[in-house]
């Protein structure tokens, strides 16, 4: 930032001409001060995983490209590829691919105070390449995986500053992680309370809210990559980068726990679409095909109102 110089001001000046000085600085410094709060405060950053997740962070020292970055890693038994990447703060996503070099895909987000945060070595992203998101912190952006000069499954994150410089000790959670350090992270990040157990789908019953998440209805292994809103629920498309599974389930958020029709589907391109369609009180599906590496259509209704994606996701 460019100094800023200050005016010199004559030896000769005169009390009276002081004397005025002194009160015209004495009206000017509350807007002075004023003008000050106007700055954006500063970012701040949840761990890039599902609520109640613990994974390593890992700032190397030495070695590293860009020095400063987080290798996201496994902790406990728990494996981290595959497990959902989210927004660690609210921004405009853009979706990059590098293809079997240095990121692969990747996507950036820039934020209110213009920094930014990369997620790198991405398995899948829920936009095209070149596609652009407006995300809140928690939004789903993609899946940890393995791609461009990744030697094996882990998230590569960066937090930096709006001139594009690197945050070498970048914080996530209230937790700091600087050079050399490596230190395991419980995420906070879209914490909105456990879902109950799933139960059945079948009609009956009156609840006022959807018991299933999408992620139950599919199974282990999945996350969303999209979703669509319908009135009175919405449908979701998730993938699973384990087995290469896309799964789509359409669920209520009205009528629930009464059987209406709803009805989900899926077509990968060169495939005959699945499809789930009936009288259901909580979801349609799911609907389950192998799909990796292959554009999909996918959709559902919910009584007269439906949705059909174009064919797409096709990384």
């Amino acid at each position: 930032m460019p100094t800023i110089s200050r005016p010199a001001w004559p030896n000769s000046r005169k009390a009276a001409g002081t004397a005025l000085l002194l009160a015209l600085a004495a009206t000017l410094v509350p807007e002075a001060a004023s003008a000050q709060t106007v700055s954006v405060s500063a970012v701040s950053h949840q761990s890039p995983f599902d609520c109640g997740k613990t994974f390593y962070a890992n700032n190397w020292k030495g070695g590293h490209n860009p020095s400063g970055a987080i290798d996201w890693q496994n902790y406990g038994g728990e494996s981290i590829n595959g497990k959902t990447v989210r927004a660690t703060a609210a921004g405009t996503a853009t979706f990059h691919n590098e293809g079997n070099t240095s990121y692969g895909k990747w996507v950036e987000i820039r934020h209110a105070d213009g920094s930014r945060t990369r997620y790198a070595h991405l398995s899948s992203m829920v936009r095209g390449v070149g596609a652009t998101l407006s995300v809140g912190q928690g939004t789903v952006i993609g899946t940890v995986g393995s791609t461009g000069g990744s030697q094996a499954p882990h998230l590569h994150y960066e937090q930096r500053t709006p001139s594009g410089a690197m945050d070498t000790s970048p914080t996530v959670n209230g937790v700091t992680v600087s050079l050399g350090q490596k230190k395991a992270i419980k995420s906070t990040n879209a914490c909105g309370g456990a879902a109950p157990a799933p139960t059945d789908n079948g009609g009956g019953g009156s609840g006022s809210g959807n018991r299933y998440t999408p992620q139950q209805v599919c199974g282990a292994g999945f996350a969303v990559i999209d979703s669509a809103p319908l009135t009175g629920g919405r449908a979701y498309l998730l993938y699973n980068a384990g087995n290469g599974n896309n799964c789509v389930v359409t669920l209520k958020s009205s009528n629930v726990g009464k059987s209406t029709p709803v009805s989900a589907f899926l077509e990968p391109k060169g495939q005959k679409p699945v499809t789930d369609k009936g009288n259901y009180g909580y979801y349609a599906g799911p609907v389950k095909a192998k799909a990796a590496g292959v554009c999909v259509k996918w959709g559902g209704t919910i009584g007269s109102a439906s949705y059909a994606s174009d064919f797409e996701h096709c990384d």
